[in-house]
């Protein structure tokens, strides 16, 4: 039985159909596997992705009893998968191999409900009544119970969700967490996915992760394919995991740490004040670390390493601190509210020894080519390394039809953006194109600040439901958003890639503004330097492939099938006035350009008649 055939099964029972690109991508995947090789592929919006490497590593899996790790970047493609699109292949590979292919799902810590601190803290719940309760407090007491009676302790079964406030009063960081010595362990949510996971044929999980894994910290298990999907993200969600972080929040932590491991914390939290102390005169990037922050950090390393050196916590520290003083230039390190931040350059080493090295690897995006190439993507990840062998990178094209089915939209005649948010006049005319479309909005936006000011605007201005980031857990809300015609959903950088809302419930897509980085983000600012110094284009080669990814990804949250029509409307000038407009328009769907707001606003209209 062929890749194909299995695929084209899958397919028809789910009544889609052949779609020639699924075909060639899938067929590409199961060579890479066989070969161990290394595969990018880049398979347009509407290709069915999932699809074109489930097959195929459900396929090996079953012929070699070797195991697969999948990876994506969000939270809602991993539900997805894992909800969706893994169990009808599990299904179908069963029915023409006589093998069941074991899933398993794994997320990082946080994301389990810790039932040490749920019991530990329910004694406070006696001292007030529901009725005294703030509404936080009421949800704090909802999620414990939930927590109690929960088989997976996983906060996506828990619905409604609650904000992270909530959520964080009774999960724990793996940091935090007490491990093998906690009293509860063998009733330990994220312990028995672990577990549930080394048993598994092919554990999905998520960039953070990989993140995790690359810092050799062994927390996914052994594995003979790694298949990457939205790899577009994989690097800045590793940068994102292996930046070090020590603040106030941070330096208590470890002081709970060692008190519990039998060790005085006085002279660790005596240091930690100095140190917290020398941050408040400084903000921003750091070129060279001031002597009182060089030596608070040296002896809160120094106390750990002569009283609880053997202890993981003391160890993950001292390596921070030795990364921090690193005179190669591997980290850029930057001060803020919160404490002092470390982030190393390149993951490329990292993210190439410890994922990809001696494994096949596949990664998939709607979006890996910048500038007609894969090459800057190789280099990004590592899979230029000599050391990593050749690979290989592919484009198997859209069945999309975009000039048809979409419009773009583009306020040309609004003053750009400032940093301030958008303007009165843009906010109004997003206003005017939702009434038109009578809701089934998505609005993106750059900033949190920015998402919630628009909420708030449209709330006061428009009489359709609309539903904020940051309100609930994510998934919540986009149920909500696709079960609703007339809804709106309204959020930040998380809802531009990875959420897929097929049909008319998302006919109109807002983007507010280019995502270039902030000027003043120290991670991009030394990756430009870095660029220049190489001779390089810093502005293009790190501020726009990072807004041409991102305008890729949320263009594309609009078409989704065949037959979805609707308008992506962006709200910045600077796409249509700036020399470098052109380049990120190239990298976005071919939908069918214009800057006519009366025309935009009547198709939108006639999209909504013709749902009445």
């Amino acid at each position: 039985m062929s890749v194909t055939d299995v695929l084209e099964k899958v397919v028809a029972g789910i009544g889609g159909k052949r779609r020639d690109g699924q075909v060639e991508m899938a067929e590409a995947v199961y060579t890479a596997l066989e070969d161990g090789g290394h595969l990018l592929v880049q398979a347009g919006t509407g290709t069915g992705k999932s699809m074109g490497y489930l097959v195929p590593v459900a396929l090996w899996v079953a012929k070699t009893q070797r195991r697969a790790i999948v990876s994506t970047a969000t939270l809602a493609l991993q539900r997805q998968i894992t909800q969706e699109d893994a169990p009808r292949v599990v299904e179908a590979v069963a029915k023409e191999t006589g093998v069941r292919v074991k899933t398993a799902l794994l997320k990082g810590w946080q994301n389990y409900a810790c039932l040490k601190r749920v019991n530990q803290d329910a004694g406070q719940d006696a001292l007030f009544g529901e009725d005294e309760a703030t509404d936080t407090g009421k949800q704090v007491l909802r999620a414990r119970e939930w927590a109690l009676n929960s088989e997976t302790g996983d906060r996506d079964s828990l619905v409604p969700g609650v904000p992270d406030q909530v959520w964080r009063q009774i999960s724990v960081t793996k940091q935090e967490c007490d491990g093998k010595d906690c009293p509860l362990i063998n009733e330990c949510f994220p312990e028995k996915a672990r577990l549930e996971a080394q048993e598994a044929d092919i554990v999905i999980t998520n960039h953070a992760m990989l993140g995790v894994q690359s810092s050799k910290v062994e927390v996914l298990p052994p594995s003979g394919a790694v298949i990457i999907d939205e790899a577009h993200d994989l690097v800045g969600r590793v940068t994102s995991q292996l930046t070090i972080r020590i603040g106030a929040a941070d330096i208590n932590r470890i002081a709970r740490m060692m008190r519990s491991s039998g060790k005085l914390d006085t002279e660790f939290l005596r240091h930690g004040d100095s140190l917290l102390e020398a941050l408040t005169e400084i903000e921003g990037r750091i070129r060279m670390i001031p002597d009182p922050v060089r030596e608070s950090l040296g002896a809160m390393a120094r106390t750990l390493k002569e009283s609880c050196e053997s202890e993981q916590f003391a160890k993950a520290f001292i390596k921070d601190v030795d990364d921090l003083f690193s005179e190669e230039g591997t980290h850029v390190v930057w001060a803020s509210d919160d404490g002092l931040y470390g982030a190393p350059l390149d993951v490329a080493g990292p993210i190439a020894n410890e994922i990809f090295s001696d494994r096949a690897a596949v990664l998939t995006s709607a979006t890996l080519e910048v500038g007609g190439s894969f090459d800057p993507m190789a280099y990004q990840v590592g899979l230029a390394f000599p050391d990593q062998g050749p690979w290989t990178g592919m484009d198997v094209g859209s069945p999309f039809d975009y000039a048809k089915q979409g419009i773009m939209y583009i306020g040309a005649d609004l003053p750009a953006p400032g940093r301030d948010g958008q303007s009165e006049e843009a906010l109004q005319r997003m206003v005017e194109l939702i009434r038109a479309s009578d809701g089934g909005a998505l609005g993106l936006f750059s900033s949190r600040r920015g998402a919630e000011a628009a909420a708030e605007y449209f709330r006061k201005h428009l009489d359709v439901p609309i539903f904020c980031q940051g309100e609930d857990q994510l998934s919540t809300l986009v149920d909500a958003f696709k079960s609703d015609d007339r809804a709106c959903l309204v959020g930040t950088l998380s809802l531009w890639q990875g959420i897929d809302v097929p049909g008319r419930a998302c006919r109109l897509v807002i983007i507010d503004r280019i995502p270039f980085p902030r000027p003043d983000d120290p991670v991009s600012q030394a990756r430009t330097e870095q660029v220049g110094r190489r001779g390089g284009n810093g502005f293009m080669q790190v501020s726009a492939t990072h807004a041409a990814v991102l305008m890729a990804q949320a263009s594309g949250r609009l078409l989704r099938s065949t037959n979805d029509k609707g308008v992506v409307a962006v709200f910045d000038s600077r796409l249509l006035t700036k020399a470098y407009g052109g380049y990120l328009r190239a990298g976005m769907p071919p939908m069918w350009p214009t800057k006519d707001l009366e025309l935009t606003k009547k198709s939108l209209a006639r999209l909504a008649r013709e749902a009445d």
